[in-house]
């Protein structure tokens, strides 16, 4: 059976830019070995497949995968399928999804698409030397997730330019490690921040959703609630943070480049 899907690029208002991520919105559930391996095909650092739920109308199920694995949360994908049921759907007002992370939504709101994620909790851990080494840069703090490893580093320059050790890199943290740090060098900026995933089968993520509810954590204490953030990869990101409680609102907009059919 044919399937068609869409290619949008996430937490960005220009084409090639931001985090890509393929859409599938299906008519029923499908089987998670076919998800893992249309993932794997579309090689992007996330796929997402949604449905509407079988207990309403007004919900979706959704999941995402990366080429190598389930995830728990993504949020880049998430506003790139919130767009897609937006542009291509019809939906409007608040748009609810079922996810492994609970209840999460998505609303349409000036300058893009805002997400409702729940909070990270964040420990504080010692700075250690497999942690220098990995990242190859002094160390100011570092903390813990629930599935990501923060480390702080002195200078938004320190973040744009660090090239860490993949391998060691991997060893520290289950899925990703986050590099950030406060922004010295945008007054538009309030935190910048890099993303490495090599477990998961992304050496760096662009644009990361997700983490930025544990940037949150992080930097709320500091900064404030409501921050201005940075992803400074290759293809560069921006949204807005805002915690609120114990959930992040997430805002950011998307881009279509893509829509294809798969034959099979």
């Amino acid at each position: 059976m044919s399937q068609t899907f869409h290619q949008v690029d996430a937490f960005t208002n220009e084409p090639f830019r931001g985090n890509p991520a393929a859409v599938f919105v299906l008519d029923e559930p499908a089987d998670p070995v076919w998800m893992q391996s249309v993932a794997l095909e579309m090689n992007l650092s996330e796929t997402a497949f949604c449905h509407s739920s079988p207990r309403t109308s007004e919900e979706w199920d959704l999941r995402w995968f990366t080429p190598t694995a389930e995830m728990d949360l993504c949020g880049h994908a998430t506003l790139a399928t919130a767009h897609v049921l937006v542009e291509e759907h019809g939906a409007g007002g608040e748009i609810e999804f079922q996810t492994k992370s609970g209840r999460l939504t998505a609303i349409s709101v000036d300058g893009g698409i805002r997400l409702d994620f729940p909070v990270d909790v964040v420990n504080i851990l010692p700075v250690s030397e497999k942690m220098t080494d990995a990242l190859g840069l002094p160390i100011v703090d570092a903390g813990i997730g629930l599935t990501d490893l923060v480390l702080e580093v002195g200078t938004a320059a320190d973040v744009r330019g660090c090239a860490p050790d993949l391998q060691l890199l991997a060893r520290l943290a289950d899925r990703g490690v986050v590099v950030t740090a406060q922004c010295d060098d945008r007054d538009d900026i309030d935190i910048v921040s890099r993303v490495f995933a090599p477990n998961v089968g992304i050496p760096e993520d662009p644009v990361t959703g997700s983490a930025h509810t544990t940037l949150a954590a992080w930097w709320a204490p500091r900064l404030g609630p409501v921050l201005r953030a940075e992803q400074a990869s290759s293809r560069g990101g921006e949204l807005d943070v805002s915690l609120v409680g114990e959930r992040v609102h997430l805002t950011g907009c998307a881009v279509t480049v893509a829509r294809g059919m798969l034959l099979i």
